[in-house]
């Protein structure tokens, strides 16, 4: 979703610049490795371009899967976001309504795909469940983890006192 600033300052400002599309956001997994996936995510939307600035008026859709906060189960998240973004070409331009909207254009293009990708990130929950705990087992390791239960807590040594269990093996014998 990237459009040139000469396209968006000759062609659309007579007409209206509409669209609807899919798009892959999966950049928001490098950014959040909380979230497992996300599919391609439904953007539609229309833009009102002058010859200072271009508003878009945008809705996303989509499906992102995180951890469940109980098991650690995959739950798919559906979300829908309704945006207005304010890009700016002439960075002498004052009439600032809305400041958390507002870009000032760096470069040639207007790209929409980070601002999509911010705004998927805030619509994560702080944590999510599944409906029904009871769905399956939970992942017994993961990365970085393993889940281990009393009995193996209590057979298992602690690498610091390693040395002195074997002191207590030799007085045995």
């Amino acid at each position: 979703m990237k459009w040139s600033l000469q396209e968006l300052k000759n062609f659309y400002r007579k007409k209206p610049l509409t669209f609807e599309q899919h798009v892959d956001a999966s950049g928001v997994m490098e950014k959040d490795p909380e979230i497992r996936s996300i599919d391609p995510v439904y953007v539609e939307g229309h833009a009102d371009v002058t010859q200072q600035k271009a508003t878009f008026y945008l809705t996303i859709k989509g499906k992102m899967v995180l951890p469940c906060a109980s098991t650690l189960a995959d739950v798919e998240f559906p979300f829908s976001v309704k945006m207005t973004e304010i890009f700016i070409f002439d960075p002498n331009y004052t009439e600032f309504e809305d400041e958390e909207s507002l870009h000032k254009v760096e470069g040639h293009y207007v790209d929409l795909l980070p601002v999509i990708e911010e705004h998927i990130l805030l619509e994560k929950p702080l944590k999510v469940t599944a409906g029904d705990v009871t769905d399956g087992p939970a992942p017994q390791e993961g990365k970085g983890w393993q889940r281990i239960t009393d009995e193996d807590r209590q057979n298992r040594v602690d690498p610091r006192m390693a040395g002195l269990a074997k002191f207590f093996d030799k007085d045995n014998e």
